[in-house]
């Protein structure tokens, strides 16, 4: 049975640790900074031009969450099995998969804090513009995004086990950069490909994390209506399967690793 004591010590000496870093604050100052002017500026009242910066605006949360969630769940492991300071949390002695679990929810948890702010800026300066402060689409927009930082994280976790630091972070950020543009057109491509790359083309659309299932952005831009909740469901209920399978995963390669 796994302590969600032990779980929740791991996650908060996660979170303190994290934080500690010069850099996420850094990141976190200029993502508010670049969002302020953007979601703000209002050229000469044209409505094309205020969506335009909207949409600028919401990427750029979108960019700087991935590179916060993807450098901060690839810092997890690397430095402590280096440091050895893994041995005595092991030795208390805490399981390998509370171990895991621990650093998925403290990693999680300070990407989401991050998030936090981000959206809370977007919908109190784009709610002064507008009178519209907090919408349905914006909070579902908000926990579906939290699904996608989980699910990148979980990917990360399980990356920083097999692989260097930098050849993880760099293959993280290709799969989620390459399914949040081409995830949707995968059919498509699979449709128009030869006979032999036609089937590997449906095998990645099979295997791999659908990230682009969370992507909620031109709802916000255009407001439009919330995603059904069945579907919106449906999102969260493959990210808790998905995620689940790559933690299992860490724990195995875990398992297996010499520390």
């Amino acid at each position: 049975m796994i302590s969600y004591r032990k779980v929740t010590a791991v996650a908060a000496a996660s979170i303190l640790e994290l934080f500690r870093r010069k850099d996420v604050y850094v990141a976190l100052i200029l993502a508010a900074a670049i969002i302020f002017p953007l979601t703000t500026v209002a050229l000469f009242g044209v409505e094309g031009v205020v969506r335009y910066l909207r949409e600028i605006a919401l990427m750029l949360m979108w960019l700087f969450s991935i590179v916060l969630t993807i450098t901060t769940a690839a810092r997890q492991f690397p430095g402590e099995i280096q440091r050895r300071t893994i041995l005595p949390l092991l030795s208390k002695p805490v399981r390998r998969s509370e171990v895991v679990l621990g650093k998925f929810v403290g990693a999680t948890s300070a990407s989401s804090l991050a998030l936090v702010l981000f959206y809370v800026c977007y919908a109190i300066l784009v709610g002064g513009r507008t009178g519209s402060w907090i919408s349905w689409v914006l909070v579902q927009a908000f926990i579906l995004h939290v699904c996608f930082l989980a699910l990148v994280t979980a990917l990360t976790l399980l990356g920083s086990m097999i692989l260097t630091p930098s050849a993880n972070i760099t293959c993280c950020t290709l799969v989620v950069v390459s399914m949040l543009l081409f995830g949707q057109q995968l059919p498509e491509f699979a449709g128009n490909a030869s006979t032999g790359v036609n089937g590997l083309v449906w095998v990645v659309h099979a295997v791999a994390p659908h990230f682009e299932f969370y992507d909620l952005r031109i709802r916000l831009v255009h407001e439009w209506g919330i995603m059904p909740l069945g579907i919106a469901l449906g999102i969260v209920a493959y990210t808790v399967v998905y995620a689940a399978v790559l933690l299992s995963a860490t724990v195995y390669a875990f398992k297996r690793k010499r520390l």
